[in-house]
């Protein structure tokens, strides 16, 4: 399905969503919304305890439930070649045996599936379900645990961790986020339907369908060419669809069991534990600096939390091997087991908790040195070379983003001195924050059709998430060719597409523009040369001497042209098809790439109640060249929002005697809404970044998060003159001081 049709006659403006019409009148398809014939419905049954084993299922009374096909328990399930055994659960990088094991490691981790000819009487059959368990003591607690784990190495160590113990400032403290929970408005689905044996279809809600394909090939043991995932449209992912979780692999399952088309949707419920989170985290900063405000270096520990029968480090120290010149520094980590799912990649994953303590630390220095953080910070960048590497960045406009940022939000009105600005019972302060990631790209294809009418169909497996990925895409080849936008479709998120990697970790569209640069010029050189052979104008011209209109084939500057009906019937053509694969070169070997952002808001805390009201927030970006405005705006609104979350309200609560979450839902767990933020003010730098991709585009999704949350932070410490090291920052805790 294209993100838009033709005959609707569009006047499409260059920053309008190549897939918005689809969105809006609900054409486009969510992956629990493609009609299927003959389909069943699956409901997932969970643990009801912790830790334990399973001594017992009793499925009878359920089994007699109108419209119950079968219910699928560890004792009956189709057997999974890549779940069979530790070495290969290991291999599929899979992590949880679903279904093969009789081991409960997490409340709400599958025990049984429910499969009926209606989603109400699986539902309802699924409640009569009753297991019985051998149950043992859970540990949820991360907090009293996390000191018994011992710390790791991580990375190099620079410099001599010793010799800056007597810097004439030194600030050792620790830092502790809450884990938070993905939610995003589309919960995770499959439809499962099998062809024979060895041919599978799937309806997967997921960010890269060539990584379903792969896994579940490793998985089931076919072939990749044999399985078809279509990821169409996505209602939000912020990273937890970078992986295969149990309710696809369930539904392959229950569908081989009933030899019917499955689907299968999460609940809200189950979306807390069945598709990862980010999890919960301690760090210990240890920060020195001379008299001058130099840094003299760091020491950055931390830990988060991990499942039972599966390890996930976060690599929340990386955030400080980026940005500044440490001479002398020494990370380390650890992993916390717990009667938990696996957590996973979320938004900024690892630079984003990581910032919060190190731009706290940094702010909270500098407070004990009377100095000024923005100035602090710019003294201290390492914005020449990677610190890290000791190559040259290829770009790196981090200083230009703290400066335009600080002019926007009018940093020279800041105080020193906490609780110096005050409107009623309104305490003002400003805060900063800065976040950067590695940029990078990835083997990505593309490929494009022309027909006889100058239309255009641009084609790749990657999935737009909701990023504006075919948007810029066809802004691409529109900027290249000339091709007007109307006459541009969009064709994204099929495994039978052109290979393309995931859209996560800020690396969809630099991966991609490359492609979509090479489809264009290719397409440019071949009407040449078919142009070339009716017009001897057109020999040996190059594609930037030529112009595509909406019917013909034009010399720059000139009135020559060859129209498209001319070419293609002379030619004896139907369609015109190109097809092209980029990847990294020798370039990314020679510098180092990453993107930035300044972030600064000003908030105002009400002495009586202790409410947080952000008043404004600036957020300057590096993200190279900036191809469509708008959508990569919202890329970074979005990400804000996710860090104010962060900040001020979001918590995975989990009661501890019983090793389950509290809040499950979206009335139970707060969020940022419309209502908590304000109009956030996004500016970009968008400098190309040509050594990275031919578009010249970074990646900008993550660093709109990364930092955030140490702004707010800031911000609050400036208007109360009270600091907070642990997230979120309730009411209840400013009140209490």
């Amino acid at each position: 399905m294209a993100f838009f049709d033709n005959d609707l006659n569009l006047n499409l403006e260059k920053e309008g969503r190549a897939e918005a019409l689809a969105k809006v009148t609900g054409g486009g398809k969510y992956s629990a919304e493609y009609k299927t014939e003959n389909i069943t419905y699956a409901v997932i049954v969970g643990s009801t305890v912790a830790s334990g084993k399973i001594t017992g299922i009793d499925v009878a009374d359920a089994m007699l439930a109108d419209g119950v096909l079968e219910i699928m328990t560890h004792h009956n399930k189709p057997t999974v070649a890549g779940l069979a055994s530790e070495e290969k659960i290991k291999e599929s990088r899979i992590g949880l045996p679903v279904l093969h094991t009789d081991s409960i490691y997490f409340k709400g981790q599958p025990v049984a599936v429910v499969i009926a000819k209606t989603l109400e009487e699986a539902q309802y059959a699924a409640s009569l379900v009753k297991t019985l368990y051998q149950q043992t003591k859970a540990n949820v607690d991360f907090k009293n645990t996390h000191s018994l784990v011992p710390l790791k190495n991580e990375g190099k160590e620079r410099g001599n961790i010793e010799n800056w113990k007597n810097s004439a400032f030194n600030l050792e403290e620790e830092y502790h986020i809450e884990g938070e929970v993905h939610h995003p408005m589309e919960m995770h689905a499959t439809i499962a339907i099998w062809n024979g044996n060895d041919k599978l279809k799937l309806y997967d809600k997921n960010q890269g369908v060539n990584g379903v394909q792969n896994t579940v090939g490793k998985l089931f043991g076919l072939q990749t060419k044999n399985i078809e995932v279509i990821t169409e449209f996505m209602g939000g992912g912020f990273g937890s669809g970078l992986r295969v979780w149990p309710n696809t692999i369930l539904a392959i399952m229950a569908a081989k069991k009933v030899n019917r088309p499955v689907k299968l949707m999460l609940t809200r419920n189950q979306m807390s534990c069945l598709v990862g989170y980010r999890p919960e985290s301690w760090q210990k900063v240890k920060l020195g600096a001379d008299a001058s405000g130099k840094f003299t270096g760091l020491l950055h520990d931390s830990k988060n939390t991990t499942s039972l029968y599966e390890n996930f480090l976060e690599n929340i120290t990386r955030i400080s091997r980026l940005a500044y010149g440490f001479e002398n520094l020494k990370t380390q980590m650890a992993t916390v087991p717990l009667n938990l799912s696996t957590p996973t990649w979320m938004r900024g994953p690892g630079e984003c908790t990581g910032a919060f303590a190190l731009e706290s630390a940094i702010d909270e220095l500098c407070f004990t040195m009377n100095k000024d953080p923005l100035a602090t910070r710019l003294q201290n960048l390492s914005d020449v070379k990677d610190p890290e590497t000791g190559k040259d960045w290829s770009t790196n406009f981090i200083r230009e983003c703290m400066e335009k940022g600080a002019e926007k939000i009018g940093w020279n009105e800041r105080n020193l001195k906490p609780r110096q600005k005050k409107d009623g019972d309104w305490l003002i302060g400003y805060g900063m924050g800065i976040g950067m990631w590695t940029a990078g790209r990835g083997k990505a294809s593309a490929a494009l059709e022309m027909d006889i009418d100058g239309n255009i169909v641009v084609k790749t497996a990657m999935t737009d998430i909701g990023t504006g990925t075919g948007t810029s895409m066809r802004n691409i080849v529109h900027e290249i060719t000339g091709v007007p936008l109307n006459k541009i479709k969009i064709d994204l998120g099929k495994s039978t597409l052109p290979q393309a990697p995931s859209q996560g970790g800020s690396r969809g569209l630099s991966s991609i523009s490359a492609s979509s640069n090479a489809i264009a010029e290719t397409l440019k050189s071949e009407l040449i040369a078919y142009a070339a052979k009716i017009n001897p104008e057109f020999k040996n011209l190059i594609p930037s001497n030529t112009i595509l209109t909406d019917s013909a084939v034009q010399i720059k500057n000139t009135s020559t042209s060859v129209s498209f009906q001319k070419i293609f019937s002379e030619n004896k053509l139907t369609v015109i098809e190109v097809e092209e694969t980029t990847e990294p070169g020798a370039l990314q070997k020679n510098f180092a790439f990453a993107s930035g952002a300044a972030h600064f808001c000003r908030v105002k805390v009400n002495e009586l109640t202790g409410k947080v009201k952000i008043d404004r927030f600036v957020s300057v970006v590096d993200g190279g060249k900036i191809v469509s405005e708008k959508p990569a705006k919202n890329q970074v609104i979005g990400a804000v929002v996710g860090g104010t979350g962060m900040a001020l309200m979001e918590e995975m609560r989990i009661d501890k005697r019983i090793g389950a979450l509290v809040a499950e839902d979206l009335a139970g767990y707060h969020f940022a809404v419309n209502a908590d933020v304000p109009i956030i003010e996004v500016d970009f730098i968008n400098k190309p970044d040509f050594n990275l991709n031919a578009s010249g585009a970074k990646g900008l999704g993550e660093v709109g998060i990364i930092g955030s949350a140490a702004a707010i932070a800031n911000a609050i410490f400036n208007a109360t003159g009270k600091r907070f090291r642990n997230l979120p920052i309730t009411p209840d805790k400013i009140l209490k001081g």
